[in-house]
């Protein structure tokens, strides 16, 4: 079926649509949200600050926000919060007995840990708003009126509504993610974000023509739409590219039939994690900042938060490390080589001339940890390289490898979604029409 002809059915196929609808509608409701303001704080003053900020930690935060930290949105803590509680469940499950056998249990098991996830996320969020409340009351602008601050009125009571409203942007940013992936198209968290930074990008558009007015530069950007272009295009046919394992399915009888004696194919994907680790990376390298904030006195604290200043050399290395290591770790995590292993010896399936059980499993690891090894650092470059050309070229880049990586990661993976429903529903009223036709002719 072709592409066109699966997109054709999205208008047929009613649940398909209402899905589609109800991600969209939840979409609007994130950034409707997005205007609904902290009380007592003056939004110009914060995003002055912000936008004078580039490349360091609050543009970071900004980013993965979709602009609500300049905003001083309600949703300023972005899913961040949920991501690092989920980051260190994930560790956790593979040092603990008691999370690795929830992880074991299967639906069950998965609803009780993303539970736990949620608590650790409103906890951490907690932490988060009470540095946030600290910071905007730090926060001032000197101008030619004098010296304005964010905060009209500091003390307890504004901590306070701070605090309340920033965590209870946190829950309602988790609700809408989850309500996303259960009920609509796609994964909400990725999604949340991938609209964050879509939205971000007509205004970074605006304000570099707004910038440059009369000296546009036409060189630069033909670089900028080259960098992009050639991103992208590396993006997808990575993305789309499989190591494809041959598998082979043993012929058995039964009664007067025989089954099986076909040859089929173990899909393993380039990029295995997909967005997973330039999303958890960018979450993590931003700890630093938060730990910084939290405790200031803390020893070399300040030494590790100057070292990782976004755009610094020491930077980039802790951040590709990061990658790889998140895209070695979601791969681990969700691919059990044992359990396709069991699962292809139940179906009598095997891999020609590899015996079947711990040879199968031992196999398919080696090949998923070689695949992985080239996925993880082709994931490490276009999230790095980009940037580092618009830093070394001087070309006023506003968005990075990393915001390319989940935008056209994100969009891919939703369409590869909206793909396989219509084939599925398809494929389901083909076999209806089929049944109705049998039986008219029978009849």
């Amino acid at each position: 079926m072709s592409l066109f002809a699966n997109w054709g059915n999205i208008g047929k196929l009613p649940e398909l649509r209402r899905r589609i609808i109800f991600t969209l509608l939840m979409l609007g409701a994130y950034r409707m949200g997005m205007f609904v303001m902290i009380p007592g704080v003056d939004r110009r003053v914060v995003g002055d600050v912000v936008r004078k900020s580039a490349g360091g930690f609050q543009s970071l935060m900004n980013l993965l926000s979709g602009g609500a930290v300049e905003r001083a949105s309600v949703f300023t803590l972005s899913i961040t919060p949920y991501i690092t509680a989920s980051i260190i469940l994930q560790l956790l499950a593979m040092v603990l007995k008691p999370l690795e056998e929830l992880r074991k249990e299967g639906e069950a098991g998965y609803r009780k840990i993303n539970q736990y996830t949620r608590y650790g996320a409103l906890l951490i969020a907690f932490g988060y708003a009470i540095n946030k409340a600290r910071e905007l009351e730090a926060m001032q602008q000197a101008g030619l009126e004098g010296t304005r601050n964010a905060v009209g009125e500091p003390g307890w009571g504004f901590r306070i509504t701070t605090i309340i409203t920033l965590v209870t942007g946190v829950a309602i940013m988790m609700w809408i993610g989850e309500q996303i992936t259960e009920r609509g198209i796609g994964n909400g968290t990725s999604l949340l974000i991938f609209a964050g930074i879509v939205d971000g990008a007509p205004n970074a558009v605006f304000q570099y023509f707004q910038t440059k007015k009369g000296d546009l530069q036409p060189l630069n950007l033909a670089l900028i739409c080259a960098v992009v272009l050639v991103t992208v295009a590396v993006i997808v046919f990575f993305e789309r590219g499989q190591r494809r394992i041959p598998i082979y399915y043993a012929r058995r009888t039964v009664g007067r039939r025989v089954y099986g004696g076909q040859e089929s194919y173990l899909p393993i994907r380039v990029n295995t994690a997909g967005t997973i680790g330039p999303i958890f990376a960018s979450s993590l390298i931003a700890f630093p900042g938060q730990l910084a904030a939290w405790f200031p006195n803390l020893p070399g604290i300040n030494a590790v938060q100057s070292a990782v200043q976004r755009g610094d050399w020491a930077f980039n290395t802790v951040y590709i490390a990061l990658i790889v290591f998140f895209c070695f770790f979601y791969t681990a995590v969700t691919f059990q080589a044992v359990e396709v292993a069991d699962s292809l010896k139940k179906q009598q399936a095997f891999i020609p001339s590899i015996r079947q059980g711990k040879s199968t499993a031992e196999y398919i690891d080696f090949v998923l940890t070689r695949v992985t090894a080239g996925g993880a650092l082709y994931v490490a470059a276009v999230c790095v390289i980009p940037t580092v050309l618009s830093q070394t070229l001087r070309i006023p880049f506003q968005w990075g490898g990393t915001s390319i990586m989940i935008v056209v990661g994100v969009a891919l993976d939703t369409v590869n979604q909206i793909e396989a429903q219509s084939k599925r529903y398809d494929g389901v009223t083909s076999g209806a029409n089929r049944a109705r036709i049998s039986g008219r002719r029978a009849g």
